[in-house]
């Protein structure tokens, strides 16, 4: 075979898989879970004081913080 047609088919096969790929690729877009009408997730009854009386713990505080001064332009 010559080397132009080597080359066209090779092309028309990554394009074929590309778009296969392209047709197959899936991903997921950002829904409402509704459940009985309810827009929200409901949280069992012994959860919910546990939900609302989390404090943010200093050591995150601080990897936010050494994150962010890492980012600096120097």
């Amino acid at each position: 075979m010559k080397l132009e047609v080597t080359r066209a088919l090779f092309l028309v096969g990554a394009l074929g898989v590309a778009s296969l790929a392209a047709a197959a690729w899936q991903e997921p877009s950002p829904s409402v879970v509704s459940v009985n009408g309810l827009g929200y997730c409901p949280l069992p009854p012994n959860m919910r004081s546990k939900a609302q009386t989390q404090q943010p713990d200093q050591n995150l505080v601080l990897l936010m913080f050494g994150l962010s001064q890492s980012l600096r332009a120097q």
